[in-house]
């Protein structure tokens, strides 16, 4: 772990010297200091410039930078660049590259060009870090690292290349020693797809129709393995060679391809990159709820990653890069109504983030990215941003912050798991059936009545937590059938939980499989329906609809909601709820509102688009929604920043009694 201390609430931004002449270098470095940053992030695209031809390193320039960010008293974050080969060590090993689901290499020309299975590529990334950390690894300014940039960030995690191939088999054979029992597992013996030996696997690609959806599982646990071996490697050289710095990496927003939590672990803290609106752009959500949030972003968005990434360090994370202004790799790409970014900076303090890192320091003038924006305008004068983060500079030196304790648990923890979100993208039975909208369902719901929520891996210790969500689990791990037998809170679990084993086979008990030593329940038959056949449903007064999944279930436990013909869509037993379908968020809500005032937990009712966080003995507000809103404080309550009125995109911090 680092030994360096990190200052609370720390602001930062990313920057990019090889791009700019280096007579710029001096004042923009400066102008970082007198803007209140104090964390740089360069290096992580910069391979062709720091060794231009293969063993030629000319290491000159970022010496300098690195000189003079020490001059000026700025913290520097150093990236590895190896999510941008260049050219000539692609010409050298052309097999590097990436292949796409259709067989297509992704050629030269961009980024994240390379397969993480290509022992070659792997071996020339450890020599590039290993040169890097030799050199500057000890150097005064650099406080910490950036292992790669993005992990798998378009599209590029799973690579279906000879190479991938290869340690396919391998990692098959190491998992299932014989040849047979793989065969078992993955029930070959449909369609003749049986294997004489491993060397006949292919990938799971270019097959006629849908591949065996357990050989597609176990190509993705296999991908995620190779991007944590790869990052492992990069960090044990980085500990060696530059001890008692912080080695991070920036995950992105709903990205589900590898297993973060599984990847996080050789890191001493998560960061994320935080694009509040090129996501909501994104999200499967309605269109009324897009226009409503256009220039502030859903909600709860960011603040589930705040919380996933703050699990994911072990309680230590950054947001590396935050959005300042419009991107330029949405559908659409609208600016931020003015107030937003320093509102998504105060969230992530909020949160328990460590440093909010803006994205970038000046508006690059060419390439691909020329139609991002960045604090400062290609030709150096300050954007909207400035302003904002002037301001935002300013409120965090008050005397009134400290940096709160973020080690306690939140009353409300929430189950996800990637593995999840593979399995029921392999096998979804009904178009558009998202693990990630639905587990950001589940999240809005607790936050909706203003509770913190801690997002957790199935091993997560549950004893502190009053109320689990699981929104959906079809692979149930042992660790956590223990936890939940000892657990002493209220459970809501979603539908499909526990509805698949581990080799991706129906279990034999049929669903919800070794839930059933918790809830006395069966899953008899599924079906599936069309968005324009909702599920009507009546509960406590109110008309509802659930959403295309809909399971029979056998159980002598008590029905909650049922349809009109008497199926049930929810069932109780002794603290366990189970949804058998997907509701709408109103239902969901409503049903989350019911559990939470029966275990007793104190909530706020807040507005549409407020939302609220506890840090410590502060608690934020945080205004998302079109309108001025007024807040649900007492009279007498004592405002740090901002009142009882909170206008749109505003920020209210209190203290606790």
């Amino acid at each position: 772990m680092a030994t360096i201390p990190v200052t609370p609430y720390s602001l930062g931004v990313c920057y990019y010297p090889e791009q700019w002449d280096r007579s710029k270098w001096p004042e923009d470095l400066a102008g970082m200091r007198q803007l209140g940053l104090r964390y740089v992030r360069i290096g992580e695209f910069a391979w062709s410039r720091l060794e231009p031809a293969p063993g030629k390193y000319q290491f000159g320039w970022l010496q300098e930078v690195l000189d003079l960010a020490a001059e000026r008293g700025l913290s520097v974050v150093l990236g590895t660049p190896t999510a941008t080969p260049p050219k000539w060590l692609v010409d050298r090993m052309p097999d590097m590259l990436p292949v796409d689901q259709d067989g297509k290499p992704k050629i030269f020309g961009s980024r994240r060009h390379y397969c993480f299975a290509h022992s070659g590529y792997r071996a020339e990334s450890a020599r590039i870090v290993t040169k890097l950390a030799e050199t500057f690894g000890q150097h005064p300014a650099i406080v910490a690292w950036q292992t790669d940039n993005e992990y798998g960030c378009h599209g590029t995690i799973l690579s279906y290349s000879n190479a991938a191939r290869i340690g396919f088999r391998s990692w098959l054979q190491d998992k299932y020693q014989t040849i047979d029992r793989l065969n078992q597992a993955w029930g070959n013996v449909f369609w003749s797809m049986e294997y004489e030996s491993f060397d006949e696997i292919e990938l799971p690609n270019l097959t006629v129709t849908e591949p065996n959806p357990a050989h597609a599982l176990d190509f993705r646990r296999f991908s995620s393995d190779q991007v944590r071996s790869l990052n492992r490697e990069q960090v044990e050289i980085i500990r060696r060679l530059s001890p008692g710095r912080t080695i991070l990496h920036n995950f992105m927003g709903e990205f589900l391809a590898f297993d973060h939590f599984d990847v996080a672990r050789d890191l001493d803290a998560a960061s994320w990159d935080s694009y509040p609106l090129g996501a909501l752009t994104l999200l499967d959500v309605p269109e009324n709820h897009k226009r409503k949030f256009l220039r502030s972003g859903d909600p709860d968005f960011p603040a589930f990653h705040h919380d996933l990434y703050r699990s994911c360090g072990r309680g230590r994370w950054w947001v590396m890069e935050q959005q300042p202004g419009p991107v330029n790799w949405a559908p659409y790409n609208p600016s931020p109504h003015p107030g937003m970014v320093r509102l998504w900076t105060h969230e992530a303090f909020a949160h328990g983030a460590e440093v909010v890192s803006y994205f970038r320091w000046r508006q690059a003038p060419f390439a691909q990215e020329q139609m991002h924006s960045g604090i400062n305008r290609p030709d150096g004068s300050p954007d909207v941003a400035t302003a904002e983060i002037q301001a935002t500079v300013s409120e965090l030196a008050s005397a009134s912050f400290k940096h709160n304790d973020q080690s306690k648990a939140a009353p409300v923890g929430l189950i996800f798991d990637y593995e999840a979100a593979w399995t029921l993208a392999i096998q979804p039975n009904r178009e558009s059936f998202d693990y990630f909208t639905l587990a950001l369902s589940f999240y809005r719901s607790a936050r909706r009545l203003g509770l913190d929520v801690d997002i957790l891996p199935q091993t997560a210790n549950l004893d502190e937590y009053k109320l689990l969500l699981v929104p959906s689990l079809p692979i149930l791990r042992p660790e956590l059938i223990a936890s939940l037998k000892t657990f002493r809170g209220s459970v809501v679990i979603g539908p499909r939980t526990g509805s698949k084993t581990a080799d991706f086979q129906i279990p034999s008990n049929l669903p919800p499989g070794p839930l059933q030593e918790l809830f006395p329940m069966r899953v008899v038959r599924v079906e599936t329906l069309p968005d324009f056949e909702p599920i009507p449903v009546s509960w406590n007064g109110a008309s509802y609809e659930c959403r295309y999944w809909l399971e029979q279930i056998q159980t002598t436990a008590t029905p909650w909601i049922t349809l009109e013909n008497g199926n049930a869509v929810a069932c109780t037993h002794e603290a366990f709820t189970y949804l058998a379908t997907v509701p709408e968020q109103s239902l969901l809500d409503a049903i989350v509102s019911d559990i939470v005032s029966r275990a007793n937990l104190p909530t706020l009712l807040l507005p549409d688009g407020l939302r609220t966080r506890v840090s410590g003995n502060l608690r934020y507000f945080f205004n998302y929604g079109p309108n001025k809103v007024s807040l649900p404080v007492p009279k007498e309550t004592e405002f740090i920043v901002g009142g009882p009125e909170l206008s749109v995109a505003g920020v209210a911090i209190i203290r606790l009694s």
